[in-house]
């Protein structure tokens, strides 16, 4: 596949290359035609290290997505496993070892459970002893500690990239094909934004969709590692860096929107930057990732989706809209209902489900709990 490096404008903003349009179920190459993708994640969870019942079951839940005909791509948007479970390169690997079973092309964005809360003691990791200043490891039942690197975060974050994006710009799945990866596609002002190959970006159906690495669960990396006192120099520069990457690809990826006269955009993430069970003082640290959904939302004037998990429950609203019960977690911005929607898929917890997407470039549907300008889902709940 030929690397391309994106130039600058002269506002600064990355141009991207020519569009990425896929091909599948529904769509047959043609990116103006309706297609359909499953959109899930959180998934499969364990409620111990031991519990592998959502695991056993994955393989028939991936039956449900490839024996639907409508499907043409599948979406993960994060989280492997729980907060419950250990951080190891087996089960990583067991993974994607699953994943290949998926007939279509899948496009995966990392959650916190695989790598930011990785140090944390229940995932294997450990904990600050205050007394000696040392942290304190979990041993397993021979004794050792059972994660990757201790569950260092940077340790497994590059583990995952690894294993599940070791080809830039390619998606999983037996049909894989080409994306836009931020690895290959990045300004070049910002020579560390070459890093997030999990970053990406593609078209159909008159749409642009762009997943960004935002971990949830631990506000977007902001708890110290092993709970000591203060961060590390490693924890201090990756959660700027990562957010400004992450920005500087959303900036693009609305920007590419325009351009190419796309009728909406989807946004891939983890993080539930609205969950009011983190805080006001946790969900600070996504305000910067709000604020350019917002701007881009409204700079692009066309129907906006986003997908995340991490508060495993299913959602559908509008955050930014003063009627929605969380819009006071970040309030002040004024994105109409007619350009944002968010959905949190359902995670985490038996039955197993994924959401079946309809994307129809000439739709202009209401906006309902399920549907929306071009897009309309259904919940499809596995027995």
């Amino acid at each position: 596949m030929k690397k391309l490096v994106l130039g600058i404008a002269v506002a600064a903003a990355v141009m991207v290359p020519a569009a990425v349009a896929l091909a599948g179920n529904g769509n047959d190459g043609d990116s103006s035609k309706p297609s359909t993708i499953a959109v899930y994640g959180d998934a499969p969870y364990g409620t111990t290290p031991t519990d592998t019942a959502e695991f056993e079951k994955t393989p028939s839940f991936i039956r449900s997505i490839n024996e639907d005909p409508k499907v043409g791509l599948v979406m993960h948007v994060g989280d492997i496993h729980s907060g419950q479970q250990y951080c190891t390169q087996p089960y990583d690997q067991s993974i994607f070892d699953l994943w290949t079973e998926f007939k279509d092309p899948l496009v995966y964005t990392p959650g916190d459970n695989e790598w930011t809360d990785c140090h944390k003691k229940a995932e294997g990791g450990g904990a600050y002893n205050t007394g000696t200043g040392q942290i304190d490891y979990t041993k397993d039942a021979s004794g050792n500690n059972p994660d990757y690197a201790g569950g260092d975060p940077l340790a497994n974050l590059a583990l995952i990239r690894s294993i599940f994006f070791s080809e830039p710009g390619r998606t999983l799945g037996q049909r894989q094909q080409d994306v836009i990866s931020q690895a290959d596609n990045y300004d070049p002002s910002h020579p560390t934004d070459a890093q997030y190959v999990e970053n990406v970006m593609w078209e159909q159906s008159k749409v642009l969709f762009v997943t960004i690495d935002l971990p949830g669960g631990s506000n977007n990396d902001q708890d110290t590692w092993y709970g000591t006192p203060f961060q590390t120099p490693g924890q201090i520069q990756e959660g700027p860096q990562r957010t400004g990457a992450d920005i500087r690809w959303l900036e693009a990826a609305f920007a590419k929107a325009k351009d190419d006269g796309m009728t909406g955009v989807v946004i891939g993430a983890q993080a539930d930057m609205w969950d009011p069970e983190k805080g006001a003082a946790h969900q600070s640290g996504y305000e910067p990732i709000v604020k350019a959904i917002a701007d881009g939302t409204n700079g692009f004037a066309k129907p906006v989706l986003m997908f995340n998990g991490d508060s495993h429950v299913y959602q559908s609203g509008n955050p930014y809209s003063p009627s929605d019960p969380n819009y006071a977690i970040h309030p002040g911005y004024s994105v109409s209902d007619s350009l944002f929607h968010r959905v949190v898929v359902h995670g985490s917890t038996f039955p197993l489900e994924w959401l079946k997407l309809t994307i129809d470039p000439e739709a202009s549907l209401p906006t309902t709990d399920t549907t929306f300008g071009p897009f309309s889902w259904e919940r499809m709940i596995q027995p």
